[in-house]
């Protein structure tokens, strides 16, 4: 494994970072934990979840994947082993209002939320805590484009929120703060703030793959400028990028499978380029899966690549790819796709 330190921290952290969101639906409990041992086991000690998860969302499901990791963490004693991080949920989307009944970032949301995310997580603190998208509106989550009439209700209480988010680090409830699905208006509101006297988002996480790499348009230069740490997910596009969805298979137990609506990397234009992609893998002899991890982990201003599986073996490939360096030649044809099938994803 290779390791880095995460911006503005002295945390030690896996260049690779195990994904969770599918314990509680895709994996069950015991599925869940030989992932976290065999992770820990192959040098991965960054682990990222959410307080929504299990994914897809259900009123059900809610919380059971934070659930089965503290019962790991608790029948072997090793939570100090982990970096662990965590998110809030967002308000804005009407699915999610079952779960408390103010999904917003203030006060009595925020204690309540972090309160029982310890409580499942079976520990007495994280070291990364993180709002999992805006409480404003934003194009994310398959949205291409920005709408500002959306916004029009939102008052700007950004300084108010780290306000808020500070008194968990005073108190060593959260060691540090980071943001996810967040934009560049967004990450420099937040450094507006902090040249203000305020405590600092350390990071942020938001999708970022070959078929989705819009966030180089705007938001690496502010990564760059601002030290912000960068935590990519769905790198695979939800596994669009093994190839396993080419030429209209649905192999049975995969995602998308599953559940149909996460289509959002299954577009016309998606599946050529992954096409594209899959035809430089295999002249190369690589596994797709692993060319593209590679390429997401590569990126100067990638902190930790966040995967996920929900198999061993998926896991294992995954993993695997932090010993694949990609030559000039395979970037070379990697960038030739991307200009003539830019982001094809939203």
């Amino acid at each position: 494994m290779k390791y880095t330190t995460l911006p503005n921290t002295n945390i030690k952290v896996s260049k690779i970072c195990l994904g969770t969101m599918t314990f509680g639906r895709q994996n069950n409990e015991a599925q869940a934990h030989q992932q976290m041992r065999y992770a820990l086991d192959k040098g991965i000690n960054f682990f990222d979840t959410a307080e929504m998860y299990a994914v897809p969302y259900t009123p059900k499901t809610q919380g059971l994947t934070e659930q089965y990791m503290g019962t790991w963490f608790s029948k072997n004693s090793n939570r100090e082993k982990v970096v662990l991080a965590s998110k809030i949920t967002g308000s804005g989307r009407g699915i999610f209002n079952s779960m408390r009944e103010n999904l917003d970032f203030s006060k009595a949301s925020l204690d309540d939320a972090l309160d029982k995310t310890l409580a499942r997580l079976q520990t007495d603190y994280l070291d990364l805590y993180q709002l999992h998208w805006p409480e404003r509106a934003v194009n994310i989550f398959g949205v291409r484009d920005y709408s500002h009439s959306a916004n029009k209700q939102w008052e700007d209480n950004i300084g108010e929120i780290l306000h808020r988010l500070e008194t968990y680090v005073s108190s060593g409830k959260v060691r540090h703060i980071g943001l996810s699905n967040e934009t560049p208006f967004g990450a420099m509101r937040y450094m507006e703030e902090h040249r203000k006297g305020k405590l600092k988002m350390v990071s942020i996480q938001n999708a970022y793959s070959l078929l989705q790499r819009r966030d180089e348009i705007g938001l690496t230069e502010v990564l760059h400028m601002e030290n912000i740490g960068y935590l990519p997910y769905s790198p695979l596009a939800f596994g669009m990028l093994t190839g396993k969805y080419l030429n209209g298979k649905k192999p049975q137990g995969a995602r998308v499978t599953l559940f149909p609506n996460y289509s959002r990397y299954h577009s016309e234009a998606s599946l050529k380029a992954t096409q594209a992609y899959h035809t430089i893998a295999e002249k190369y002899g690589l596994s797709l899966s692993q060319m593209a991890l590679s390429f997401v982990t590569s990126r100067p201003f990638v902190t930790s690549t966040i995967i996920g599986a929900t198999s061993i073996s998926q896991l294992s490939e995954n993993i695997e790819s932090i010993n694949l360096s990609l030559s000039s030649e395979i970037e070379k044809e990697i960038q030739q796709v991307h200009q003539a099938i830019p982001n094809p994803a939203p």
